[in-house]
């Protein structure tokens, strides 16, 4: 076994100019770098040439798409992706001997870097209660621990069955069919926080939760908006695709607080001209937006449409499509003329002459694309952002042609799937009804938990079992110390996972940590060996398969976990045959096949290279809502404002950061070197706050009904953000953003937009790191 490493030195914060460019031979050696600290050289090399490949190892770092076999690159991967493949395929190992020596209090007090470098988890462990410590536990007797736990219980609603994007198609049908098996809709999962928004807004308007374009349509774009997001950091796959629209014509408008590396310049390290030339220029254009401004720029786009329509009648808008697909338009057009350009410079903190411009780059386009991500979603008034996406792209018949259409970018593997295969605490009847017909029983009609409500329920005593299929729940919701709280007060809480984390250690009475495999592991059952499948943001559907031997002999695949543990508690009702599940994924995907749309000849289409298309009704001219048409809506108009003294705070995460999880104290694209607890603030804010750069301040956030939420110790760094405005990092400001404190209509989390003060900082006793 390999020695966990120790406590890390502390670091002092170095700040640099941020980087004008992303990629480049920089991230090859920083890639390269984490990998070969992490594995060896032979690990390294084989995870990352079956990565992203056909037959190999769908990334688990993003959901952005492949291109089309034979088109793709030998290194088909990006920094981060390399990054997280070969963390999870690292050699260290925590055995039952790291849990005597670390009890769960001390283990709490540690950072979610340490926690995650301690390496692979390898047998199961419960932590019994009353206890301080974790024990090694047989798998049959740690199954049959939930098993009871769960049977035990006055209701299903008292459980909770949450689920990571990281799971499987399989596993993740698995789950579901189990929940409701047993009689409960509490199906949370991570989109309850990322992109809750974007299905609910795209699902009104469009009727399909989904994104409509694919990597082709991209290419071929004459326009990109890329809005609320950082490629660089968060999908840089999708970089690449941009160079390609880019060198095919296209112009690219990017709107964002502030100005990130990716959306100026790329330099394809796939290619010479990355290596030693200057690379690709993203950006035509930057609107440098104050954070929830995006609703204010479209509604004022839209406004200048229908102005340059009324100049030119039947030369802008597209009225055919219009007339013959969408429904609403007058009203909409009504309410659209009624915009306060005072409050559009107030809500945007830019000119009418620079959003003309973007008016002008849309009329010069015949075909545009939008992508979105957090920086939309994660706002209150993130549906309606969306939803005034929609009508934009509408006017002019920008859905459902070659390269157009709306893009949510996803950014994490498979958590587009998830949903696809029923992880939804809504899921319709007509999903239901599918269930019923193909397993003979009838799932449970009402509404479950989602994110938010689960952890009401928990705090409240209404939900006493937790179960997590990957993920770090306790780190990616918000209100931290509640949260904790909430997960506290279970009787169980069980998390189904490869490294350790902050979860692992906010434990129930009772908690269960279930180790299972790896994407790169291979997974050899009863009937052989196995692969799995996944579907990424462009709706495409293909096959994962790991190439390492397992990192212990006691690991179990997430599926074999799910389908042990329904057979313990169901004890054969309904009559669902887990044990032939569990032999062969195969029999789960014929099942799939006859009740999720789309999936039809599931397991000889997926094996083909590439996989398959899902369908889009949207492309097809189908709008699966209400009233049958794509709708345009009408959005109340909103001015995000913080009093005097005050900045708009956005949570985001750095480039050496996975989700919930560091890999450095690093974030070099924005020049931060040595420390994650640092706050950028224009130089401008700073001057007025009178704070100038090292200062060490207390982030307060304050609430319309008065409470406040404070983050301790940060570093004031001066940054070109959007004047008004900050950001930091998550999960460390998760603290700030209360339980309450919701998107309207989805119920997301509300993680930009904060309003915050920066106090200088307490004087308190301040303990070394971890």
């Amino acid at each position: 076994m390999q020695n966990p490493p120790g406590e890390e030195p502390e670091t002092t914060l170095s700040v640099t100019p941020p980087k004008k460019w992303a990629a480049g031979v920089p991230a090859v050696v920083h890639a390269l770098e984490y990998s070969l600290e992490q594995t060896s050289p032979r690990k390294t090399g084989v995870d990352l040439l079956a990565m992203n490949q056909v037959g190999g190892i769908d990334c688990p770092g993003c959901a952005w798409a492949d291109p089309a076999p034979g088109r793709r690159h030998r290194n088909e991967y990006c920094e981060n992706g390399a990054k997280h493949i070969n963390d999870e395929a690292t050699t260290r190992r925590i055995t039952a001997g790291f849990f005597r020596e670390h009890s769960v209090s001390d283990l709490a007090a540690r950072s979610d870097k340490w926690l995650n470098q301690q390496g692979r988890l390898t047998e199961p462990m419960i932590k019994r209660p009353g206890s301080d410590h974790y024990e090694p536990i047989g798998w049959n007797d740690a199954l049959g621990v939930l098993a009871r736990e769960l049977r035990a219980l006055d209701s299903p609603d008292e459980a909770v069955f949450y689920t990571s994007g990281r799971a499987s198609n399989e596993a993740a049908f698995v789950l579901q069919l189990f929940a409701r098996a047993f009689g409960t809709n509490n199906l949370p999962d991570c989109s309850n926080m990322c992109h809750e928004s974007s299905g609910f807004a795209l699902s009104e308007t469009l009727g399909t939760g989904k994104g409509t374009v694919s990597l082709d349509d991209l290419h071929h774009a004459d326009l990109i908006f890329l809005v609320g997001q950082n490629p660089g950091t968060n999908h840089p796959r999708q970089l690449t695709a941009l160079e390609e629209a880019k060198r095919n014509g296209a112009r690219i408008v990017a709107v964002n607080p502030l100005p990130e590396a990716g959306l100026r310049r790329f330099k394809n390290p796939q290619k010479p001209r990355g290596i030693v030339g200057r690379g690709t220029q993203i950006a035509d254009r930057f609107l440098h937006i104050k954070p929830g401004g995006d609703l204010a720029l479209f509604q004022a786009l839209n406004w200048l449409l229908l102005e340059a329509e009324d100049a030119r009648p039947g030369t802008v808008l597209d009225h055919d499509f219009i007339d013959a697909h969408t429904t609403g338009f007058e009203e909409f057009a009504r309410h659209a003329r009624t915009i306060d350009w005072d409050d559009v410079r107030t809500a945007t903190g830019l000119t009418r002459q620079e959003i003309e411009k973007v008016r002008d780059e849309v009329l010069n386009s015949e075909r545009v694309i939008v992508c979105w991500a957090m920086g939309i979603t994660q706002h209150k008034h993130g549906v309606p952002t969306i939803r005034e996406i929609v009508n934009f792209l509408m006017l002019r018949g920008n859905l459902g042609r070659a390269g157009t259409g709306a893009c949510p970018v996803r950014g994490h593997s498979n958590v587009q799937g998830d949903r696809t295969m029923g992880i939804w605490e809504q899921m319709p009847d007509t999903f239901l009804d599918a269930l019923q017909r193909e397993f003979g029983f009838d799932p449970p009609r009402p509404h479950g938990l989602d994110s938010v409500n689960a952890i009401k329920a928990m705090r409240e005593g209404r939900v006493k079992v937790f179960l997590a299929l990957a993920g770090n729940f306790v780190r990616a919701a918000p209100d931290s110390e509640v949260t904790e709280e909430a997960m506290r007060s279970c009787r169980l809480t069980a998390h189904i996972s490869t490294k350790l984390n902050r979860s692992h250690t906010v434990c129930g009475d009772t908690a269960l940590i279930l180790p299972t495999l790896g994407r790169t592991e291979r997974d050899v059952q009863a009937d052989g060996e196995q692969f799995v499948t996944v579907e990424n943001s462009m709706s495409e559907v293909h096959t994962s398969q790991g190439r390492l031997e397992p990192a212990s002999r006691l690991l179990l695949s997430e599926v074999s976990i799910l389908c042990r543990l329904a057979r313990l508690t169901l004890d054969g009702k309904p009559d669902i045959p887990w044990d032939t599940f569990e032999g062969d994924y195969g029999t789960i995907r014929d099942r799939i096949s006859r009740v999720v749309p789309g999936f039809h000849d599931f397991n000889a289409r997926v094996t083909r290279p590439g996989g398959f298309q899902l369908p889009n009704p949207v492309n097809e001219g189908v709008f699966n809502n209400k009233v049958g048409k794509a709708l345009f809506t009408c959005n109340e108009p909103v001015v995000p404002r913080a009093p005097e003294g005050h900045l708009l705070l956005q949570t985001m995460r750095s480039h050496d950061q996975w989700n919930t999880v560091p890999y450095t104290d690093n974030d070099r694209y924005r020049g931060i070197h040595g420390s994650r607890r640092v706050v950028l603030v224009n130089p401008a804010d700073l001057n007025e706050l009178g704070l100038a750069q090292g200062d060490l301040v207390d982030l307060v956030s304050v609430w319309a009904d008065g409470t406040e939420r404070r983050a301790e110790d940060f570093k004031v760094v001066p940054y070109p953000a959007a004047k008004g405005s900050a950001a930091a990092y998550y999960p460390e400001t998760n603290v700030l953003v209360p339980l309450d404190s919701v998107a309207d209509i989805s119920n997301q989390p509300t993680s930009k937009g904060i309003v915050v003060r920066l106090e200088p900082a307490r004087d308190r006793a301040r303990p070394a790191p971890a």
